[in-house]
């Protein structure tokens, strides 16, 4: 029995980047053998076992085969007579295929310490091409290693373009492409996960709402970019650049797709895009069975962004609409998320990255002042029912009224 380290705890030590999940496979063992050493299988489809001690996952070695649609059309073949590299070949990526034994020794059979120097992500064979969920991982891993220059072989991506092409794509299931998306859209650069699928025809498969926006013009004055894909990448790179949370870079990466709707003879404008929009964003959310908080928030900066935008030149009656339509006095958290939404739409564009969003803390103030207004003495005055509701906009009306006064000023 031996016992490798293998997969991204060897390509991350390599790089000098921190290890956290650490992937062992177990070569000349049966499964007997691992149950006698006191582990425990959790493995559903192939062996897979859990250190006594560490908790960590040990897998048997084993190979595959495809033997169906989709990510999880395959058969797996877990024997002692499997051999180190035969495990190994069944990666995806050669900078994956690495493994090293407790003294450090590498084994390195298909070349990825030298892809690891030149900076690239190369598929390790042509069995590549028989999961499709690869386009989405090798794309999510461009995106996380875009900062060290790695980029994906040409080879590799004619595969990827492939798969795009075959029909695979649509037999993965939401979950597992939600789980792609959301863990490529939290790297430092996940434009870069997007360029990559419109790279290799992945991104008109899987969401062509976003593919059209690449090409449509937008006015120049408020778009130095011009280009509404490109202003999509940028506001999602912003979003990265400032930490922001899953929810508004999803909502970033949909805001503007009622703007692929606009017939070309009225480019570069795009009157009501934000309504227009929200069938396609809806539509986006359904297909990946977004989490809640994930499909709101989209549907919200979709609708309101230009709101946002316009914050100072609202009327209080409008601002009060704004406010009562993220319910702010219930879940103040989703009205900052939009104001953040809004702030990276605003520094997404060419030359205009550090501006400064005054509407922001406007935004804030009027929320705080929608909320400073008391029940009680309404309740006390006898107000109940419709009326009390009634009474409460009323009074919510003057203190933003009063505030937009103070704030003018």
């Amino acid at each position: 029995m031996r016992i490798y380290k293998v997969g991204g705890a060897v390509r991350d030590r390599l790089l000098g980047r921190p290890v956290t999940d650490i992937d062992w496979v177990v070569v000349g063992a049966t499964t007997e053998d691992m149950l006698a050493k006191g582990f425990r299988p959790v493995g559903a489809d192939f062996p897979v076992f859990l250190h006594p001690k560490s908790g960590e996952e040990y897998a048997l070695a084993r190979t595959e085969r495809k033997s169906g649609r989709g990510y999880g059309g395959f058969t797996f073949h877990a024997s002692p007579e499997v051999t180190l590299e035969e495990d190994l070949i069944r990666r995806d990526l050669t900078i994956n295929a690495m493994a090293e034994d407790d003294q450090q020794n590498l084994t390195d059979p298909y070349h990825g310490q030298r892809d690891l120097e030149a900076r690239l992500l190369r598929h390790v064979s042509p069995a590549f091409a028989e999961d499709p969920l690869r386009v989405l991982r090798v794309a999510r891993f461009a995106a996380r290693y875009a900062a060290l220059g790695f980029t994906v072989a040409p080879e590799t991506l004619d595969l990827m373009r492939q798969l795009s092409e075959s029909g695979e794509l649509q037999a993965l299931t939401a979950e597992r492409i939600w789980k792609e998306i959301s863990r490529a859209l939290m790297e430092d650069q996940p434009q870069v996960f997007i360029e990559v699928l419109r790279a290799c025809g992945a991104l008109n498969v899987l969401m062509p709402e976003v593919d059209a926006l690449f090409g449509v013009p937008q006015p120049q004055a408020h778009h130095p970019e011009i280009d509404t894909g490109a202003h999509t990448l940028s506001v999602l790179e912003q979003a990265a650049r400032h930490k922001q949370p899953l929810t508004v870079r999803w909502a970033c990466l949909l805001h503007d797709l009622g703007k692929g709707l606009t017939p070309k003879e009225e480019w570069p404008r795009h009157i009501a895009h934000e309504f227009k929009g929200l069938k396609l964003i809806k539509a986006v959310n359904e297909r990946f069975k977004a989490p809640r908080d994930c499909q709101e928030l989209a549907l919200l900066v979709g609708e309101y962004h230009t709101h946002g935008h316009r914050a100072l030149e609202l009327k209080p009656s409008t601002l009060l609409e704004l406010l009562q339509s993220f319910d702010i006095y219930r879940r103040p958290q989703r009205f900052e998320e939009f104001i953040a939404a809004c702030e990276m739409d605003a520094r997404g564009r060419k030359g205009l990255e550090e501006r400064s969003y005054p509407q922001a803390d406007y935004l804030r103030g009027a929320a705080t002042a929608a909320r400073s207004v008391a029940v009680q003495p309404l309740l006390e005055k006898g107000f109940k029912g419709p009326e009390l509701g009634e009474a409460i906009k009323r009074e919510r009306l003057k203190a933003l009224k009063a505030y937009k006064e103070t704030a003018s000023i």
